[in-house]
């Protein structure tokens, strides 16, 4: 499926672009705050590259990319990442989920990769709220070249049905998707009246998952000792009936 990623970026280079990755920068560097380790991933390119990455407390970070140009040197894509399994601490999938068309594969993929107790950090937008209505009335998807929309309520359930104990997600975005909405005391008023009102009306949401891994305990048998019978059993008659 072919993409135009250079309209999108151009797109994300306007006010209301520039207004939405501030907006998620945010969400994403509260996230983040939880998360340590070596290495932290991202998948998919999503604003300037140090946008997320620049926030994230591991020794060390690397972005690859998931729209077939190169980073670094380097791209891939999402459901089959050139990393080896179990050796990432956190990934970040900045709104890479809406541009597959398998994206329970790319978080099979994710799985694989993560360390035990690693984390996965998920930038959506909800198919609900003014931001989806203008998606799903603007030709072309809104923003432009996005392919779908992803519930948060949807990826919480792929998401435990892999293993990954899912916090409550960070829900933003309340404002109109127009760029003089974002501004002012009315757009103040409007994020802090959708997280108490109307919260799942948000246009986006911010999810943390941290995988999981149970360890196979072995079951020791406990032997009882056999309880005495009550009166003693009856000792067999050695009499015979003339």
């Amino acid at each position: 499926m072919h993409t135009d990623y250079a309209r999108l970026s151009e797109w994300l280079e306007t006010p209301l672009g520039r207004s939405l990755l501030e907006q998620e920068r945010v969400a994403v560097g509260d996230a983040l705050e939880r998360v340590f380790g070596v290495q932290c991933l991202q998948v998919g390119v999503w604003g300037p590259p140090g946008l997320f990455l620049d926030q994230a407390r591991t020794q060390r970070r690397a972005l690859l990319s998931a729209h077939g140009e190169r980073v670094g040197g380097v791209s891939t894509h999402p459901s089959s990442l050139p990393i080896q399994s179990d050796s990432i601490d956190a990934l970040l999938l900045p709104h890479t989920l809406e541009f597959e068309d398998a994206p329970h594969e790319v978080l099979r993929e994710a799985e694989r990769v993560l360390t035990g107790e690693g984390c996965l950090v998920i930038i959506g937008f909800e198919p609900l709220g003014s931001w989806a209505l203008r998606h799903y009335l603007t030709a072309g998807g809104f923003p432009p070249c996005l392919e779908r929309l992803l519930s948060e309520r949807r990826l919480t359930d792929w998401l435990k049905l892999l293993g990954f104990e899912v916090d409550p997600a960070r829900r933003f975005l309340y404002t109109l998707p127009f760029t003089r909405a974002q501004r002012g005391r009315t757009a103040r008023w409007m994020e802090t009246a959708g997280q108490t009102i109307w919260p799942r009306l948000s246009g986006a949401y911010v999810l943390l998952a941290r995988k999981r891994v149970y360890s196979m305990t072995p079951l020791r048998l406990r032997f009882r000792k056999p309880q005495p019978v009550l009166g003693g059993l009856a000792e067999p008659s050695t009499r015979v009936g003339t």
